[in-house]
Order: C-alpha cells, then sequence, then structure tokens
C-alpha cells in the first residue's frame, strides 16, 4: 500500500504542475482529495490492514495530504496571478483617447444675480448677513414700525404658523435683528439676501421669492448716500447707461419712501412693451429709516440716520436675463439653467 499512496503522490504532483488554468487545478483538487478521490480511497480501504499498519499508513496518507494541498494552494496562487496580469492586459484603457462627455450642472440664475450683488455691495464695504426664514410677528412687523392691525398681517398675505410665528414676508426682519444684535449700537452696513413668502402665485410672483435688501446707519446719513449708492447698484447690474427715477410712495420703516425706477433697458427710454410705453421700470423701494425704527432697535434718532432698501432677487434677474414667467426659475429644467452658461456675467 505504501508503493500505491507513493505513486498517487507522484501522478498527483505532475497533474498539479501541469494545470494551466484554474479550472483544470480544481478537477485535480477533486480527482485526489475529493469524497471519491485516490487517497480518500485509500483511507477507506483502512479496514483491511491489520492493527500494526493501520497508524503507519494513516500517517502517511496525512502527510501525503498536506504535501498535495500546500502544492495546490501555491500553484493556485501563481495562476491567479497569471489570470489577473492577462485580464489587467486585455482591458487595458488608453487614457489618450477623447472622454465622453459628461453631462454637469450650471449655476441658477438666481444663484449668480445674488452673487453679483454681494459682490457689488461688499467692494463698498458692505456685510452680507442672513436670519431665519421662521420669523417672530415681533421682528418681522413690531420692530419695523408695522403696529398690530397692519394689512401685512392679514392671512390672506402671509403663512402663519400660529399667531406669533410666520414665514417672513421680507428681509426686513434681519435689518431689526442686526440692529438688536449691535450691542455697542455702532456703525451698520449690511445686506441681507434670501428667501421670502407671500401668498402669490402668477407669471410675475411666487409665494417664494428671493429679496435683498440694505441697511446703512450712520452720522450724518442723507437722501444723497442712498440715492449714490443706488446708482452705483444699478448700474453694474443692469448696464452703465442705466438711470435712475424716485417717486414719492410709503412704506412703514421708512421716512420719507421712494419707489425707484431704472430706465427701460430694452427701449433705452424711448418706451416699449416692457416698460408699458414709459421708458421707465420700477425695481426697488427705499427711503430714510423712520425714527421710531431706530428708537425700538436701540438706536438714538438725535444722533444716527440711516438708509434703507430692497428689491427682488427674481425680479432683477428677470430684467437681466429677458425671462418672462418667474414660475420658470423653479421648474428645474435642465434645458433653462444651461442655457445660462452661454452668458457672459
Amino acid at each position: 500500500m505504501k508503493e500505491q499512496i507513493a505513486q498517487i503522490k507522484e501522478n498527483a504532483i505532475n497533474e498539479i504542475t501541469e494545470a494551466k488554468t484554474l479550472q483544470e487545478l480544481n478537477d485535480v483538487r477533486v480527482k485526489y482529495l475529493g469524497k471519491k478521490g485516490e487517497l480518500t480511497a485509500v483511507l477507506r480501504g483502512m479496514g483491511a490492514l491489520s492493527a500494526e499498519e493501520r497508524p503507519i499508513i494513516g500517517s502517511l496518507v496525512n502527510e501525503v495530504r498536506d504535501s498535495l494541498e500546500s502544492e495546490i494552494q501555491k500553484n493556485e496562487s501563481d495562476l491567479k496571478e497569471k489570470a489577473l496580469n492577462e485580464k489587467l492586459e486585455k482591458e487595458r484603457i488608453d487614457i489618450s483617447l477623447p472622454s465622453t462627455k459628461m453631462k454637469r450642472g450650471s449655476k441658477h440664475p438666481i444663484n449668480r444675480v445674488i452673487e453679483e450683488i454681494e459682490d457689488i455691495f461688499v467692494s463698498m464695504g458692505y456685510d452680507v448677513v442672513d436670519g431665519p426664514e421662521l420669523e417672530t410677528d415681533e421682528y418681522c412687523f413690531e420692530r419695523l414700525n408695522l403696529p398690530k392691525g397692519h394689512p401685512a398681517r392679514d392671512m390672506q398675505d402671509s403663512f402663519y404658523v400660529d399667531p406669533e410665528h410666520l414665514l417672513r414676508t421680507q428681509t426686513s426682519a434681519v435689518q431689526a435683528r442686526v440692529m438688536m444684535a449691535n450691542e455697542e449700537k455702532t456703525p451698520i452696513r449690511v445686506i441681507c439676501p434670501g428667501k421670502t413668502y407671500r401668498r402669490d402665485d402668477d407669471a410675475t410672483h411666487s409665494h417664494q421669492f428671493g429679496q435683498v435688501e440694505g441697511l446703512v446707519i450712520d452720522e450724518n446719513v442723507s437722501l444723497a448716500d442712498l440715492k449714490g449708492t443706488l446708482e452705483i447698484f444699478v448700474r453694474k447690474m443692469l448696464g452703465e447707461n442705466s438711470k435712475l427715477r424716485f417717486r414719492p410712495s410709503y412704506f412703514p420703516f421708512t421716512e420719507p419712501s421712494y419707489e425707484v425706477d431704472v430706465s427701460c433697458f430694452k427701449c433705452n427710454g424711448k418706451g416699449c412693451n416692457l416698460c408699458k410705453q414709459t421708458g421707465w421700470i420700477e425695481i426697488l423701494g427705499s427711503g430714510m429709516v423712520h425714527p421710531n425704527v431706530l428708537e425700538m432697535n436701540g438706536y438714538d434718532p438725535k444722533k444716527y440716520t440711516g438708509f434703507a432698501f430692497g428689491t427682488g432677487l427674481d425680479r432683477l434677474a428677470m430684467f437681466k436675463y429677458g425671462i418672462t414667467d418667474i414660475r420658470y426659475f423653479y421648474t428645474n429644467d435642465v434645458r433653462f439653467l444651461n442655457q445660462f452658461d452661454r452668458k457672459d456675467v
């Protein structure tokens, strides 16, 4: 039986060495070491041996088994490495080939306008601040000189969560927070871009829209400062030839208050369908900060004056890019968004 075991070992090692693939190697493993393999058959025939021969043959079979498993493992490692190299060679990528064109995102026109506005005012020394979109009645209305019973509190105009909380209807609430947070009551120069909410939904209005408001508080601030600031802003946003027109108006938090029109950038003031033949387009509201607002937020109206202004980001983007329907901004249509990559902004 020893000769039989030696012959099995010799044959198995030869076949292991000659195996060229992992499948051939596995076939050799099954042939000699499987449940019905030749070496396993030897173990099953040990019942016919004497008690003295059994341990000797059993030890020899185990030794041969360990030897074959070691050879198989070694050859298997070599075959796996060879197969991997062949696969890598077949799947080699030519990095000099042109890449497949990948779809990419596009910056939203509202974000483009926000960044441009921020750059303009930061260059003039303003800080950019923000605040919560879920606002309290106190900051959204009361600290802006809008007492209880004012029409702006009407449930048809505002989204109330409860009697004391609502989605802010204007970013002016951030101005009140900035004034209150400034405990030393030093001068302020800030702009507040952000989302606001009102109950509107048509081609030129949306229930959610963007606003940017500015606030300056210091000693000896005048209407001339407001006018000069807005002229710089509008000319950089809409063109150097833009002209401004101030019309008296009313806002609870400014006195005096003004609606500001810009000369129509489509017809250069001659009159067209965009400006309704007037030559002017309303663009923002502004005015000198009301003394009541200064006092309610801790500033001495006898020492400090200031101005405030606000405009709609959506409206400004519509004018800048010639967009006819405000709802386009919220459709997430890639065809609409991609065209702004081609615009020189």
